[in-house]
Order: structure tokens, then sequence, then C-alpha cells
């Protein structure tokens, strides 16, 4: 029997559903939604997990129409989602390349005991697996950020991972790194999924992150970079984001990317973005304008 995985889905007649996949098939689960599965699941995450693999009923949808009809949804709910930054040295270097003051800001806390963690979604900003991702209308300087996403229930025990598209306005954080939030936080500026992958653990996935990005059908860049570039500690990271802070729904977190298109590259509307994590998932999106 494969892994499971947890989805979230729009069912043609009776609306969001949430499910599991196992062995390639669709079954609905008995819980209400992710932030109800997550909460049952603090203190017995491995039970939670076994359980998924027998719960559920058969879907009357197949994988194959998900895919056909664009049905997928975001892998989350009532989830805060956040971002790491300046985890990997290539991050560190686009930043300092981007800042118009030089990016010291950025070299620094590369090197701080404290991480870099910044509040990046709700659900009306996340987009799912083949929905359109967006670019703001007054930036001129666009960039998806492939991210492993790590996924946490109340009590900050990881429970899985998927696919993070943390899309980012170069020049708007270039110009002052106090313009984050507007670089970052806006309409389908966060893509997720399209599964959660039950793997709980307290190290990183032993993996590569892969990314392509076709235009008019070519593809125009592409790159990678392996999980163990990343300078932080998966429980570094999940032990800053939990101090003094609570998530009663369950938390995703963005891992920060490794992989930065050269500087005169920018998104177009229409470009499509395929993000690939060997062994976590996959996640596909248009771009749009927003």
């Amino acid at each position: 029997m494969s892994t499971p995985r947890l989805i979230r889905y729009q069912h043609p007649t009776d609306g969001a559903k949430f499910a599991a996949i196992v062995d390639d098939k669709i079954f609905d689960l008995p819980e209400a939604s992710l932030a109800e599965w997550l909460q049952n699941s603090v203190g017995k995450v491995s039970a939670a997990i076994e359980a998924v693999s027998s719960a559920g009923t058969t879907s009357s949808i197949t994988l194959e129409e998900l895919d056909s009809n664009a049905q997928w949804l975001p892998p989350s709910d009532e989830q805060e989602i956040w971002a790491s930054g300046v985890t990997y040295m290539r991050s560190r270097e686009a930043r300092q390349e981007e800042a118009e003051d030089g990016g010291d800001v950025y070299a620094r806390v590369y090197d701080a005991d404290r991480p870099e963690l910044f509040f990046k979604a709700t659900a009306k900003n996340t987009v799912g697996h083949l929905a359109a991702v967006g670019i703001r209308e007054d930036s001129k300087w666009n960039v998806p950020e492939p991210e492993l996403a790590i996924v946490m229930n109340p009590a900050m025990e990881v429970v899985g991972f998927t696919v993070g598209n943390d899309m980012s306005s170069r020049d708007i954080e270039g110009a002052n790194p106090l313009y984050l939030p507007q670089a970052k936080v806006y309409t389908a500026s966060c893509g997720l999924g399209s599964s959660i992958l039950l793997a709980p653990s307290d190290s990183w996935p032993d993996t590569d992150i892969r990314i392509s990005i076709a235009r008019d059908g070519n593809e125009v860049f592409s790159d990678s970079v392996h999980t163990s570039r990343i300078k932080r500690t998966l429980l570094e990271l999940v032990g800053y984001l939990g101090r003094s802070n609570t998530f009663p729904n369950g938390v995703i977190l963005l891992t920060g990317t490794g992989i930065v298109p050269p500087a005169d590259f920018t998104l177009n509307v229409g470009d499509v973005i395929t993000i690939i994590i060997d062994g976590v998932g996959s996640l596909q999106n248009p771009v749009k304008v927003v």
C-alpha cells in the first residue's frame, strides 16, 4: 500500500471535499476539513495516518477527472500559511542583488540565530494545482519561488509535506525590505498542492526540488536544488514558528527557495510554472495578472 496523501477537491455536484489518495484511488474522509483532521491527529500522528488508509469511502471522481477538469483545491482550508526567508545561500545572494541598498540585512539574517519567518497567506490568497497564480499589476519583476512546505497540527507536530510556490515581486521587496508584505501577500500569491504527503519527520526529506517555466509551449527557465542545501534544520524553523504563537487549525510553513531565475527574467501572463519535489508531489500553475 502506498503512503497516503491528503487532498481537497471540488466535486462537480457535491461541492468541496476532503479526501485521501491511496494507491491512486480517491477516498472521501469522514472529517469535514483538513483542520478537523489535524486537530484529531494531536498526540497520535502515526495512528491518524494509519487510519486514513481505511477510514474513507470511495469517491465517484477519479484522479484523471480532477486533472482534466482542474478540480483540485489547495490542500489547506483554515490554516495560516507562513514562509521562511533566506534559508539557502542562493536566496541570500539574490536578495542582496535586488536590494537597492546592498541588502546587508539579508546577510545578517542568514547568519543570525533567529530565522526570518513571515506571514504568507490564508485560504483567500492560496490557489491549488492547475489554478492560476498571480503577478502584481504594479510590479515589473515577478518570479516564482519553489519551496518544500511543512504541514503541522496544532501541537506543532509534523504530519507531512507538500509543494509550495511563494510568488514574489522582486522589485518591490528590493526597493525597501519593509515592503516585504506587499511583495509577498496579495491575491493568488501562493500556490499549494496538489496533495499532502503524510510523512511525519524531524528532518528534511532527502530529495530534489525542480522547477520549469514554459512560455508559449517552450521552456524558458529550469533549475533544481537539493533539500540538503537548506541552512536551517526542520526542527529549528518549526520551533521558532511555534514561539509565542498558537495555530488551533494547524499551520503550513514554506521553507525558503534555493532557486532564483536570472536578474533579467520576469514572469509573463500565460506562463506555466511546474514545480516537482521528488517523492513529495508536483504543482503546476499558469500565471495571471492581479
